[in-house]
């Protein structure tokens, strides 16, 4: 069998360890910091810590995608040495990505036509698509061909869940993703949204509740609702966070609770600088996977 690249990007929101732990290589995006430009090189070169605190502290920040000659020359090499490669993009509901690694393949192609270079849309973000990226992994570990992962990406992708929260909404309001009127009126009664991620990959905002407490309980709600066989879920579950590491671990605590039969701790990430540079600091998000998401 001839041996193949999986491969992703920094938004996958996965630490470096893990990416070479499964063996995934990723491409890196970029943001800026009041006008200087930095690579989303999963916290080496600025730690979550201080890139968070820096937000906090009113630091503009702005992210670009990537662009179609990045994406040659990341993959050229796989496929010069003769490897065939499977690339899963962010979600093309939030950024236009997948536009950018489509032409890639084209130019690619026509050099190396002997080779394969599948792009999938993973209609995911931050450790849901990571989470995505693991299980490709796993299955190819297995020895699943890559024409039989590409297909199996494509009809599972929508299995795995987001759902996420954020009791700071400035930075939500700032970026278009809550109406001002709505995150100001919010932020006043202590409202905090539910959002989750649709089945076009778009964030959709789904329940507006009052209180952490009560927000922590409805997501781990949300997963009993929608997981694979409910109480008995018995795969994995990943959590990111942008700075609030206390709160990610008491929803990890709650989930653990309620489902026995995990594969594993509750893995809790940090949610990357790209994806953060939206969120701001406050954002947890759970992902898991469940019934194919429909709407």
């Amino acid at each position: 069998m001839t041996k193949y690249i999986v491969s992703g990007s920094s938004t996958a929101d996965l630490s470096k360890a893990h990416f070479d732990a499964m063996d995934v290589k990723y491409i890196c995006y970029h943001y800026q910091m009041d006008g200087v430009t930095y690579v989303d090189d999963l916290g080496e070169s600025i730690s979550y810590s201080d890139f968070y605190q820096r937000m906090a502290d009113g630091t503009e920040t702005k992210t670009s995608q990537i662009n179609v000659e990045e994406f040659v020359a990341y993959f050229r090499p796989f496929l010069a040495q003769g490897l065939d490669v499977l690339h899963v993009c962010l979600s093309s509901g939030i950024t236009g990505v997948l536009n950018s690694a489509n032409l890639a393949k084209e130019i690619l192609l026509n050099e190396f036509p002997e080779r394969k270079l599948y792009i999938v849309d993973s209609l995911g973000a931050s450790s849901g698509y990571g989470l995505l990226l693991d299980t490709m992994a796993h299955l190819r570990d297995q020895g699943m061909s890559i024409d039989e992962l590409y297909h199996w990406t494509e009809e599972n992708k929508l299995r795995v869940h987001h759902w996420f929260f954020s009791m700071d909404l400035s930075f939500y309001i700032k970026g278009g993703r809550i109406s001002k009127a709505a995150g100001t009126i919010g932020q006043m009664l202590n409202i905090c949204p539910l959002l989750n991620m649709d089945s076009c990959g778009r964030l959709t905002v789904r329940e507006k509740i009052r209180t952490k407490r009560k927000v922590f309980k409805t997501v781990v709600d949300k997963m009993e609702q929608f997981a694979d066989d409910g109480k008995d879920y018995a795969e994995k579950c990943y959590l990111s966070h942008s700075a609030c590491l206390e709160d990610a671990q008491e929803v990890a605590r709650q989930i653990e609770a309620r489902f026995p039969h995990l594969r594993g701790k509750v893995e809790i990430n940090s949610i990357g600088t790209t994806i953060g540079s939206h969120t701001g600091p406050g954002t947890v998000a759970v992902f898991f996977w469940g019934q194919k998401r429909e709407e």
